[in-house]
This record gives C-alpha cells, structure tokens and sequence, in this order.
C-alpha cells in the first residue's frame, strides 16, 4: 500500500467557522469547526488512516509499524515526523502571536520551533493578515505597545486575495485576519506565543493565555521581507517544500510525477475532483482530500479538474554533524561540514569512574557548546553520532556492556535524546572508524572496506555497500577475536588463540619484553625490526604472522576490496605491508587466480572516528 488515504484532526477554536463543514464536508460534533489537521502525526491531533489495511490507526501507529523509512532519506534528519498541513477557516480574527525558533522551543518547551507557510485559498474582500512590523522597533517600545494596547499601530498590514502565499519564519509576529480561509503548511509543532487577542474570552469565560515575555525573547522586531523565497515552489526551506498543481480538467488533465525514495510525498486537495494513482491503486478525491504517497513508491497520476498542494522534504542546505568517540581515556567531539570536513574538535578526560550519567552530561554540554562556538543554529546541525568501545545495540541506541568504560545497558540515545535536539545515533566506536575511512580517508574509493584497529586490543569495522556490517543479530563484528591459533595465548575475553591475544599493542610489547629480557618501547620494537635486531626481528615477525592470518581469515569470508591498518600501530604499519600482502597472495583463497584486495595503512588518524561517528 503505497497511498494513505488521511481523515484530518478537527479542532474548535473560537475564531473559527463553518466552512470547512459546509464546504469540505468534514464531519464534526459542534457548531465552529476552525482547523482541520488534514497531515499530523503530532500528539494533540494525529490524522488517521481511512483506507487499506491500516485504516482506523493514526499516522503515527503507521510509521511505528512500518519504520521511518517510509518517510524518506530525506527526513533522517528529522527525530519525528516533520511537518504538520492543515486548513485554516477564519471567521474572526486570530490572535497576534509569534513561534519561537527550533532552539528556543526545544529548550523551553520540549519540542521543535515553527516556521510555516500560508497559502491563501479564499479572502473576503478587504481581508488582510499582520504580518511583522511596519519598521524596525525596540524591545522597549514592543512591551510598552503590548502593555497599551496600541500594538496593532506598528504591524505590517497586508492585503490578501486568494492564491496569495506568504512564508512565515520563525520569530516573525503574524495574525491571521477575518474572512480568510487558508492552507498552511508547518514544522510539526504546536507551539505558540499569544501576544494580543483583542480582550476575548474563550468557552470557559476567561480571558486566554497571554505569553509576553516569551514573545518579547523571540520576536524578530523588523520588517519582514515578502519575496517568495522558494521560486520556482511557492514555498521552498529546510522544513518542506511546496508546488502548487491546478489541472483545468480540458488542457490541462494529467499530472504525472515520481515518488523517490529521498522524500514521501503529500497530496492536498483544495478544490476539485480527480483520481490519484501509484503502484496500480486508483483512488477517487474531491476538495479537501489529503493523502499521502510513501517514498520510495515511484511514478504516480493525477486526473481530473483540481487544485492541489504536493510537498515533500528535500536535502538540507549546508547540513553539519557532530561526531562523538567515548575512549577509556578522552572523550573527542568534533564538528563535520558537508564535505566531511573536521571544522573543530574538542576533547575532554573521560574519568569512567564518573559513571554513564555524568559522562554523558558532559557530551551533552560540549555538544551544544562546539555547535554555539561555531555560530552552528541547532537546526543545522542535523545528525549526532557517537562511537563507544564495546557491544552495542544501534537498534535501541544502548550500550549493552563496555569493559573499557565500565557501561552496563546504558540507553546513550535516550539520554542524550533528551538534552540534544536532533537525531542521536550510536555504533561500535571501531565501526565507525572504519566508516570514517571509507568515506572520507584511504578507502574513499571503494566500497567494501575492512579494518583493523590495533592499540590497546583489536577492533575493527567491516564496511558491505557502504554501511556497517552489523549482522543478523545485535552485536556487530568482533575482528579481535577470531581464532588464529588453536589453544594459544589467553585472551582478556577468556577465550584461547584470539588475534587480540597476539596482534594487540600490549600482546607485541609483552613478546618483545620476553625475548629481550628488559622492558621494551613499541617505538623500540620496530627500531630494531628496521635495525635488524635478531630479537625483534623475531618478535615482529611472529607479530605479523598472526596478524596476516587474521587478514586471510577476514578476507576468505567477507572479500572486501580493500583492509586498512589502523589504530596507535599506524605509525609502524608500513613495515607490516610487504609481507602481509605476500601471506595474502599465497594463502587468500583462489590466490593468482582470484583478485586479492588492496593492503593499505589507514590515512585519518583519530579524524576517521569522528567523521564516521558524525555520518551513522
């Protein structure tokens, strides 16, 4: 089922009419029906679905079950359902009120800011919206007018007629006016700041809610600009973008268009009838239909006489990413552009013995720091990822069990979810660096990459297709401890024989230790592999057996175009290449007669963590 067929949300409010009863034909239990939520999955009024097998469940129910996924590529960026359309029938004026920004709104209200667009389908003559100021006033004149009710004198009073549309920023003090009917289309927020509401009392008989002092810390006191911003959309942001359809029914009967999988696609229908058609579903609409398209659902058709709106959620503009990596030792943070640029970093001592709770505290703090030290609005930034030693479930965002940082199920998404107003993503601290790598270091050229990160163990990341191979089952993959020799060394895990118990930095110093007889640098080691010191010479070659032997393993199995050698041991690495490749072209299976992958040394050092962290 590609079409959803939405029955809106109703809503009284006592500006309201009868419009969209008599009009659209929305059924509703009362005599003033002002709204109608035709596309919401926000709480205060979820659009329900009318058709298939999920009709009679909300909006929300649907992409529970069905995963965000359905809502696009496009809307990864996005912790929930982005936006929010309805009609607006206003008999009365509405108040002057104001939204505050996504900031503001998240820090003092617990969702997102609003900014929306007004398309107007109908104005009695003379009607006319307020919106902004006539000119630049201070803050002190904006109370000292809301106190005296003379606030109406400096608003910029705009004449509207039908097919007018004007796009409303957050922060731009704005009033709907009587005798207009209008679509608007919005951040999925319902936050606003009442500022004047011409002395009425609602229902109840008292006086609405007035919110000055939050107005008065929102408010952009200027003149707004009226050019469409979106051209050749009739409105065009980060939030939603939105084209107009008309189709005359003679000339003009067809409209055929493709859902891809960047965006879903919402249909809503303002006057007219028609038949809309995707994946072999025919469905009928008339004026005041909304419907919604899933991404990824290919072409679709819409026939008849009609007017409509179709918005969709397109790419950010400039999007920026924080990426985390948690360390036994140092937490490092930093700020990534769209081209995978490192644009600042920040570290701090990890201390484990703080516990979760604290350490993720800090993350929090700095993460908004990092992003207000560099003049990044929190709307930018679009995704945080984190990278954490250990088993973690990406799926519930938790850290199952890290004997580096002393965690225990930690739900990391949750916690910091609630502090950081944007996406929060989690994955094996490995993995992300070898993601990091293949998207912006030695392996930017392929993709089937595998790494191997050699320090105080060994981890590593398998990257299949671009993404982080993670399995059937939570976990992901634990490079470090496959079996390269059967009843050998122990390892710290308890098991015998792992890689990490040979190929680890403490394994190789333990071994040159023993055979020199006298405690031995890493930098020591391999002075005297290139010096041809008897002794290490034999420690680095048993060193690279065993590490080859993991190389061959990984390679049988997965095939990756290239393996990368990363972590503290990278430095020395390029004395390990030559002959692991020569282990790899006598041991991989099918040898000469097969393609054997590239053997190279990772190139971003610390970076590649936090660029992959900051791309989950």
């Amino acid at each position: 089922m590609s079409i959803l067929k939405l029955k809106p949300s109703l809503k009284y409010n006592l500006w309201g009419g009868r419009r969209l009863m008599d009009e659209f034909h929305y059924e509703y239990d009362g005599d003033i029906c002002a709204e109608a939520w035709v596309l919401s999955a926000h709480p205060d009024g979820p659009s329900v679905i009318a058709n298939g097998s999920y009709a009679g469940k909300t909006l929300n129910e649907y992409i529970a079950k069905e995963g965000f996924e359905v809502l696009g590529t496009n809307c990864r960026r996005f912790r929930e359902f982005p936006i929010l359309i309805k009609f607006i029938d206003a008999r009365d004026d509405l108040s002057i009120q104001v939204h505050p920004s996504n900031g503001y709104a998240l820090r003092n209200e617990g969702q997102y800011g609003k900014t929306e667009m007004w398309y107007v389908l109908d104005a009695e003559p003379g009607a006319f919206l307020y919106y902004g100021f006539k000119e630049s006033i201070s803050k002190e004149e904006f109370r000292e007018r809301i106190e005296n009710n003379t606030l109406v004198e400096v608003l910029n009073k705009v004449e509207v007629h039908k097919g007018d549309t004007l796009f409303i920023e957050s922060g731009t003090l704005h009033a709907i006016g009587k005798g207009i009917l209008i679509a608007e289309i919005q951040q999925n927020s319902n936050v606003t700041y009442r500022i004047y509401d011409y002395g009425r009392i609602d229902k109840n008989g008292k006086p609405r809610d007035l919110h000055v002092e939050k107005a008065l810390a929102v408010t952009n006191r200027v003149h707004p600009a009226r050019d469409n911003p979106g051209f050749p959309h009739i409105a065009d942001c980060d939030y939603f973008t939105v084209d107009r359809v008309n189709l005359d029914g003679i000339s003009r009967y067809r409209l055929q268009g493709t859902v891809t999988d960047s965006s879903f696609l919402s249909i809503m229908i303002t006057d007219g009838e028609g038949t809309l058609t995707s994946r072999g579903e025919k469905m009928p609409f008339v004026k005041g239909d909304s419907f919604m398209i899933t991404a990824g659902s290919g072409d679709y058709q819409i026939e008849g006489r009609c007017d409509a709106l179709l918005t969709t959620i397109r790419e950010k503009t400039n999007p920026m990413r924080v990426g985390v990596i948690i360390g036994s030792y140092e937490t490092e943070i930093g700020l990534i552009d769209e081209n995978n640029k490192l644009i600042s970093q920040e570290k701090f001592m990890t201390r484990p013995e703080r516990g979760a709770k604290a350490i993720l505290e800090e993350v929090s703090e700095e993460v908004l720091s990092i992003l207000e030290n560099n003049g990044v609005p929190l709307e930018q930034c679009v995704g945080v990822g984190v990278g954490v030693p250990g088993t973690i479930d990406r799926r519930k965002g938790t850290v199952i069990y890290s004997n580096n940082i002393r965690w225990n199920n930690v739900n990391l998404v949750e916690q910091l979810g609630s502090v950081i107003p944007c996406p929060v993503r989690i994955a094996n601290d490995a993995d992300c660096a070898a993601l990091g790598e293949q998207i912006a270091g030695a392996g930017k050229d392929h993709s089937e990459v595998v790494m191997f990160t050699l320090g105080n163990g060994v981890g590593g990341g398998i990257i299949l297709n671009g993404h982080i191979f993670e399995g059937g089952i939570m976990g992901g993959s634990e490079l470090g401890h496959m079996t390269v020799r059967s009843d050998g060394r122990e390892c710290t895990c308890g098991r015998k024989g792992c890689l990490e118990a040979y190929a680890s930095i403490p394994a190789l110093l333990a071994a040159a230790c023993q055979e020199a007889g006298h405690e031995v640098s890493l930098k020591q080691v391999f002075e005297g592999y290139r010096n041809n010191d008897e002794a290490m010479v034999k420690v680095v070659k048993e060193y690279i057996h065993m590490l080859g032997t993991g190389v061959v393993n990984i390679v049988n199995i997965f095939r990756p175009q290239l393996v990368l050698l990363g972590g503290n041991l990278s430095p020395y690495a390029e004395l390990l290449l030559d002959d692991i490749r020569t282990m790899m072209q006598n041991e991989c299976f099918g040898g000469s007669h097969s393609d054997i992958p590239v053997l190279e040394v990772a190139k971003l050092g610390s970076r590649a963590g936090i660029i992959g962290a900051a791309n989950l």
